[in-house]
């Protein structure tokens, strides 16, 4: 355990900080190949190795959403949402630095950090937070009129499955992450 490490964060002995040596080997090659992508292995990977399953279902269905037809912006306006309706500080932290990567205006990240409506001339994003929220709400079902809002806006009935998608990897990670109590690493300190 780091110094910098909460004791709401600290790791406990159902879900300790695992490493390539103490994890299980199915996670393994998940870890490094992290590690070899991002210079350093993040806690909540660390955190999730203790199940396989989850850890390399996550990075696999965390790849399929960056390859869809939603745009970069869409696609972390869809996860920011999921990631503050979730109470995730990591994803909150880790999303904010993306954001911050694509030159994402600093009003428009404060209120998908606040959960509140974008600034007005973000009106397409405004539809991605809208519709990621209505799909939750109806579990799916959602109606014509706020299928036809967000396709009025410019994207397709693929994109609106995409979100489905979206919806479905950032469920998992937020909750496996708030359950781990996974901390914020260093590295995105100032982003929390």
């Amino acid at each position: 355990m780091s110094a910098s490490v909460s004791p709401e964060h600290a790791p406990s002995p159902l879900f300790p900080d695992h490493s390539p040596e103490t994890a299980p080997a199915a996670s393994r090659p998940a870890m490094a190949a992290v590690t070899a992508k991002q210079g350093r292995l993040p806690a909540a990977v660390a955190r999730l190795a203790s199940s396989p399953e989850l850890l390399n279902g996550f990075l696999r269905t965390s790849a399929l959403l960056e390859s869809t037809t939603l745009d970069p912006l869409s696609r972390e306006v869809l996860i920011m949402t999921m990631a503050a309706r979730n109470g995730c500080h990591l994803c909150v932290a880790m999303h904010t630095a993306k954001l911050t990567a694509l030159d994402a205006d600093s009003e428009l990240i404060a209120a998908l950090r606040g959960e509140s409506p974008l600034p007005i001339p973000d009106e397409r994003l405004e539809a991605v937070r809208q519709f990621t929220l209505a799909v939750i709400e109806a579990s799916g079902a959602v109606d014509d009129d706020t299928l036809q809002s967000f396709l009025g806006h410019g994207y397709t009935s693929r994109n609106a499955l995409e979100v489905v998608l979206g919806i479905g990897v950032y469920t998992m990670s937020t909750l496996a992450n708030r359950m781990t109590a996974a901390p914020i690493d260093p590295q995105l300190a100032h982003f929390a």
